[in-house]
Parts: C-alpha cells; structure tokens; sequence
C-alpha cells in the first residue's frame, strides 16, 4: 500500500506535508505526496521543511527521495519510529516552531525518549507561532492527551540571521487520551511572557508588556495580568522581540495569542497586536483559540474515544486537517455550529 497525497488540496500550505509524513509513520506505509506547497509562493520545500522532512526520516529510519529545498514531490518509506538524540540545523531563519509541529506527532508514536536540537533557525518569525506559544499554550493543553514534551529556548532566533536554538524533548507514553474541552467556565487570570534580545536600552520587552495589559484592562479584564518580561543576550547576530500572552479558565482550557517585533515596527503595537488576538477569543465562548485548533487533529485522532473543542471559526488549516486524517484513518470528524462558536468532535 501506498498514501498517494495531493499538496494543493485545501489550504496547499506545509501543514499538509507534515500530517502526510505523520501518516506515513503513523501506520507504517509508503508516502508519496505531490504538488507541495502548491499555493505558496514559492511552492516546494523551504530549507524549513526539508529539514523537518530529513528529522523525520531518522526518527523513522526511512528511505527518502526527492528531499531537496523546491521539490515538490517527496518519497517516503518508513520502518518503525524510533526515538534517540540527534541535532537539526536549519541554516536559515526557518522556523523552529513548525519544525516542532512536524516532529511532535510523530516522536509520541516512539518507544523512548525523543530528544531533538534545532539550532541555527527562527524561535519568532513571520507566519508561524512563537517558540513560547509552542512552550506556554500548546504544550500546555497537549498534557491533556497524556503528551509529556518539554521546549527549552536556549538562543532566541530572528529574521533574516535566525540563529536560535531549542531543545525538544518527547517522553514515550502509553497511549493518547481523549480531550472534552466542551467548557471553559470562568476566566481565572491571564499570563504572558515579553521577549526581546539586545534591545534592553530601548526597553522594548517592557514596553510591550505595558502596551498589552493596558489594552487588557482598558476592555475591561478585570482579572489579575502578570506578564514577565525577559532582556535576552543569547543571541549576539540577530536582535528581535516577540510576546507571548494566555488566558486559563476554570475549567482547565487555554487560550493563547502571539506577535512579534519588526524593523520599524513600535513595540507598543507589537504588544496591542497580542492582546487584540487575545481578546477575539475572550468575547466568545472558545475553549481552544483558532491557532491551536488545526495543530490538535493528528492528536484526536490518534486518541481513542471521543474528544471535542469549541473554535470561533473553522479555517483552511482545520477543514485541510481533518479532511486528511478521514481518507487514511479510521476516524470521524463532526463540525457544528453552537451559538457563537463551533463544535468539532472526533469520535
């Protein structure tokens, strides 16, 4: 048997790359996926997906064709997920974050520790999620479905140099659990993390964090908002900034928002563009925000018996995902529309 996938289904972005590679390992099988970040400009692999792609095929001692930055189809044979430690450099300002989303899946399949470093890239880039959303809210609500993974910063990265460094690392499990996050009770309070490197004279993490919290509060949050802020000097080639802000509830859910700093770019709207994200998610009833809920299908379907969220809306990304994991998995995907929100259910 092989998986035959077609990358411009759907959103055609590298999310489709990194749950047919997921697949692929998942259920031991041939991968062949063609048209490859079909609707991206430029389509093809990035040097950050070829080297997810290549951190892939160790954990999985595959045999690989066509692992080459632009191609557009890929080969992949898979033989067992191992686990182990090894290093992946990037090279570029590719982002560390959605080389964790590649690996992540797959490493909780392994039958020991997994335990990855990712050095020479992006920690806070363009189009991705902060290396502390990845920390602070995913990681966070993946400790739900029984996934025991930790993210170590090490160097913050940065467009264009990178340079950043993190350590991933993925305990073996029994298995995934199923996830109800149908409610979200009360907001209990609201944290955050503010990250700049070698701007400390031009208080950047500060003034993010300000600018933040008085958005915060001036839209009326009245529950307390502590958000450290953090002058790194990890990394003497690039300076960046990035924050990092999330909401937890009684109930246990999180919600979680991100922005990072640019040439030109004020600090303070840097830290308003966090908390305007934030707060689209605090005015209706969501229990997962809408950047985390297309990286959490591969996990509900891994889990077996019935998990559900509620999003405020059903992107590309999260109709793409599911749509993926029905054609190969034996598994059922309901979307429905409950007052101001939507129910997805996996059962």
């Amino acid at each position: 048997m092989m998986i035959k996938v077609d990358g411009s289904i759907g959103s055609g972005s590298g999310t489709i790359l990194r749950l047919s590679l997921f697949l692929s390992a998942l259920l031991n099988e041939k991968l062949y996926i063609f048209n490859i970040r079909a609707k991206r400009k430029p389509p093809g692999l990035k040097p950050q997906h070829l080297k997810a792609v290549l951190a892939v095929a160790r954990l999985c001692n595959a045999r690989i064709e066509g692992a080459s930055i632009g191609s557009r189809e890929l080969y992949f044979e898979p033989d067992g997920v191992g686990g182990g430690k090894f290093t992946i450099e990037i090279g570029t300002a590719g982002s560390i974050p959605m080389v964790i989303l590649t690996i992540l899946p797959i490493s909780v399949l392994a039958d020991k520790l997994v335990e990855i470093n990712i050095v020479k890239g992006g920690t806070d880039v363009r189009f991705s999620p902060t290396i502390n959303y990845i920390k602070f809210v995913l990681l966070y609500v993946l400790r739900k479905f029984n996934v025991n993974a930790s993210v170590e910063v090490l160097k913050y990265g940065y467009y264009p140099k990178g340079m950043g460094w993190v350590t991933l690392k993925v305990s073996p499990l029994n298995r995934i659990k199923p996830v109800l996050l149908d409610r979200r009770g009360t907001l209990d309070c609201i944290s955050g993390i503010s990250v700049c490197t070698y701007l400390k004279d031009r208080h950047v993490a500060d003034r993010q964090a300000k600018s933040a919290l008085n958005l915060l509060k001036s839209k009326g949050i009245d529950v307390d908002v502590n958000i450290d802020v953090v002058y790194d000097f990890s990394n003497p080639l690039q300076k960046g900034s990035s924050i990092t802000l999330w909401a937890d509830f009684s109930e246990g859910c999180r919600l979680g928002s991100d922005a990072i700093g640019a040439l030109r770019k004020p600090s303070e709207v840097v830290g308003g563009e966090a908390a305007k994200k934030l707060l689209a998610e605090l005015k209706i009833n969501s229990t997962v925000d809408v950047h985390l809920a297309d990286i959490l299908i591969p996990y509900m379907a891994l889990a077996k018996g019935y998990s559900c969220f509620l999003v405020r809306s059903i992107t590309e990304h999260l109709s793409t995902n599911m749509r993926l994991m029905k054609m190969f998995l034996d598994v059922n995907f309901k979307v429905s529309k409950v007052g101001n929100v939507f129910r997805v259910e996996c059962y």
